[in-house]
């Protein structure tokens, strides 16, 4: 799973968001190392779908722009907690080797 897959998954936990909402939250959850732009944004949450990972909750209009919102499904929680602990997994031994790296333990 590409890291703006994980942040989008993440952003859509707690509730649907709209694109921009999205964009805004996985800025705010990524410590603003990741601004996806509006076409990647897109792409993402294509694929996502694609894959039954999240859906459509809604539409509305807003100042005259149609503003389409996306939520997690079960499958895309499943998903982003697998990926999750994978993650957590692999910065968990490379912490370890670092610590014993650091220890004199590995060459």
């Amino acid at each position: 799973m590409t890291e703006p897959a994980f942040l989008v998954l993440t952003a859509l936990v707690d509730e649907p968001r709209h694109g921009y909402g999205i964009a805004q939250e996985v800025e705010r959850l990524s410590g603003g190392h990741v601004q996806l732009k509006i076409g990647t944004l897109y792409g993402v949450l294509d694929r996502l779908a694609a894959d039954a990972l999240v859906e459509p909750d809604r539409e509305e209009v807003r100042q005259g722009r149609l503003r389409r919102y996306y939520r997690l499904t079960d499958e895309g929680a499943r998903a982003l907690e697998e990926e999750a602990v994978r993650l957590a997994d692999n910065a968990h031994r490379a912490v370890e080797r670092l610590r014993l790296r650091q220890a004199g333990g590995l060459a």
